[in-house]
C-alpha cells in the first residue's frame, strides 16, 4: 500500500488542477572551498556555468556544511539530523593521529548511517519520486538501502580508488575498462541520461561528484589550459583547478539537459559543497584552516538555489543556513507527507527562497567529540601543529561564534562580521557573550545526548615528556 498510495495523491493532484510537484536536483561537489568559484572571488578557477546557475536564484553568503569532513556532512544532509543524532563524526576511526597526542579517549565513531535512520531519499519516495544517486555516497555500501531507486557509483568508499579519475575503473554501475575516460565526464552523462529518462515524472536526483577530492588529478587538455593561465597566491595548482573546470562542465551539462526538456521551471536546483577545501592543495583565504577544522575555512560553503520562475535571480541572503535545512526545504517543495516521528533539525527555507519572508534568528551547532591528524606540521591556521581539530563544540549566533574545546576547556570568541578570518579571540573581553553561548551549547548538548569525551588517554603523554 506504501507504494501505490502516493501515486494516487499525485494523479489526484493533476485532476484537480494543482501544480505538479517540482523535480530536485541536489548537486554536492566534494572539499570545495568558500572561495574555488570564480563567482566567489577566485581569479585563477574558472566557473562560468556555476556562476551561472548561482546568478539565476538566492545564494546564500553565510552557508555551511552542518560538518567538516564528508561523511558527516552527507549523513547530516541525508538525515536532516545534527551530528549527535546520528553519530557519524568523521570518516574513519576517531582514534586518528598518535595515540601519544590525544590526551582524551575520544568518542567512538559510527561509520555508516544506520538503516532507522530516515532519509530524505526515503521520504521523497514514498511520496511518489523517482530517486536517482549519481557519484559520491560513502555512508553505506549501497544508496539503494537508503531509499534509492538507481545508484550509479555510490559505494562506502570516499574517494576515487586505483586509477583515480581516469579509467580503467570500477564503481557500481559505472564499469569502464578503457584507458582515458575522466570519471566527472561520465558522471555527468550518467546524471544527464536520468533526467531525459524520467522526464515525465517528478524526480530527485543526488548528483554528488567525487570532484575535487584527493587524488589531484585534472583532464590533461585542461591541465595544460590552466599550467599557461597566470596563477595567484591564493589558487596555483593547475591540476587542481582543471578538476574545478571538469565539475563546472558537469554542471552545465545537468542544466543543458534541464532546458532541453523544458524542465527549469519544474525544477529546484541547490548547489553545495560537502566541507572546506584541502588546506595544501587550495586556499581559503579570508577563512581560517581548511578540512576537518572548525574554523570558517572547513566548513563555510558555496551555497545556492536556483528555480526559474520561483526563485527571484540575483539574490544574496547573509541568513546563516546549513545543509540540515535541505531537508525540511525539498520535503516542503516536493509538498511530500513527513512521519509525526521525524525529528527534523534543520528549517524551511521555502518562504525566504520564494517570498522573501525572513528566517528567525537561531543558532548553529557544530559537534565533533573526536581527534583529526593535522594536514601538516606547523600549521598556524589550525589551534595547534599536530590536529586540525581536537574535540570541542562550536556554536554560531548571528554574528558571534564560540569554538569551545574539551581537553582543557579552552573557549575561544569571534565576531565574523569584524573578524571573518577569526584571528582576535574575544572571549576574554567578552564574558558575557562567552557565557550566554556557552549556555546554549551546554544545554544543547543536553538535548541531543551529544557525548562529551572526559576520560583520560593512558597512552598521553605531554609534550615535554615525549
Amino acid at each position: 500500500m506504501k507504494a501505490v498510495l502516493p501515486f494516487f495523491l499525485i494523479f489526484a493532484s493533476l485532476l484537480t488542477g494543482e501544480e505538479k510537484p517540482p523535480n530536485l536536483v541536489y548537486i554536492n561537489a566534494d572539499d570545495l572551498g568558500w572561495t574555488d568559484l570564480s563567482s566567489q572571488g577566485s581569479r585563477y578557477y574558472e566557473t562560468p556555468n556555476i556562476d551561472q546557475l548561482a546568478a539565476s536564484g538566492m545564494v546564500f553568503t553565510n552557508g555551511y556544511a552542518a560538518a567538516s569532513n564528508c561523511a558527516p556532512s552527507r549523513a547530516c544532509a541525508m538525515s536532516g539530523q545534527w551530528t549527535p543524532r546520528h553519530g557519524v563524526y568523521t570518516v574513519s576511526p576517531s582514534t586518528r593521529g598518535k595515540a601519544k597526542d590525544r590526551k582524551l579517549i575520544p568518542t567512538p565513531n559510527n561509520k555508516t548511517l544506520a538503516d532507522e535512520v530516515l532519509t530524505l531519499p526515503e521520504v521523497l519516495q514514498a511520496a511518489g519520486y523517482f530517486t536517482a544517486h549519481v557519484g559520491k555516497w560513502h555512508l553505506s555500501e549501497d544508496p539503494l538501502d537508503h531509499g534509492f531507486e538507481v545508484n550509479l557509483g555510490g559505494f562506502h568508499g570516499g574517494a576515487p580508488g586505483r586509477g583515480g579519475y581516469h579509467s580503467p575503473y570500477n564503481y557500481p554501475n559505472v564499469v569502464n575498462k578503457k584507458k582515458g575516460e575522466y570519471l566527472t565526464d561520465r558522471l555527468a552523462e550518467e546524471a544527464c541520461r536520468i533526467i531525459s529518462e524520467n522526464k515525465d515524472r517528478p524526480f530527485f536526483l543526488s548528483f554528488t561528484t567525487y570532484s575535487v577530492h584527493t587524488p589531484i588529478q585534472g583532464r590533461e587538455d585542461l591541465v595544460k589550459k590552466f599550467a599557461a593561465k597566470e596563477s595567484t597566491a591564493e589558487h596555483n595548482n593547475a591540476e587542481y583547478a582543471a578538476m574545478i573546470a571538469s565539475l563546472d562542465m558537469a554542471v552545465g551539462r545537468v542544466v543543458e539537459t534541464l532546458k532541453e526538456h523544458q524542465l527549469l521551471e519544474r525544477t529546484l536546483i541547490i548547489f553545495t559543497s560537502d566541507n572546506g577545501g584541502h588546506e595544501g592543495v587550495t586556499s581559503n583565504e579570508p577563512l581560517r584552516s581548511g578540512k576537518g577544522s572548525y574554523y570558517e575555512g572547513g566548513i563555510r560553503e558555496p551555497f545556492f538555489f536556483s528555480w526559474k520562475g520561483k526563485i527571484k535571480a540575483g539574490q544574496s541572503s547573509d541568513t546563516p543556513m546549513t545543509n540540515l535545512d535541505l531537508f525540511p526545504t525539498l520535503v516542503a517543495a516536493a509538498r511530500a507527507p513527513l512521519p509525526k516521528t521525524k525529528l527534523l533539525d534543520g528549517h524551511n527555507l521555502l518562504p525566504l527562497l520564494t517570498k522573501g519572508q525572513p528566517l528567525s534568528e537561531r543558532p548553529l551547532y557544530w559537534h565533533f567529540p573526536i581527534y583529526l591528524e593535522g594536514y601538516r606540521e606547523n600549521d598556524q591556521e589550525t589551534r595547534d601543529p599536530l590536529f586540525r581539530t581536537r574535540p570541542g563544540s562550536v556554536v554560531r549566533l548571528g554574528p558571534w561564534k564560540l569554538h569551545q574545546y574539551f581537553e582543557d576547556n579552552g573557549l575561544e570568541l569571534y565576531n565574523l562580521d569584524e573578524d571573518l578570518s577569526e584571528q582576535t579571540n574575544l572571549a576574554n573581553t567578552k564574558p558575557e557573550k562567552v557565557k550566554e553561548l556557552l549556555a546554549l551549547l551546554e544545554n544543547w548538548r543536553k538535548e541531543t545526548n551529544a557525548p562529551v569525551p572526559t576520560e583520560l588517554n593512558p597512552k598521553f603523554r605531554t609534550p615535554e615528556t615525549h
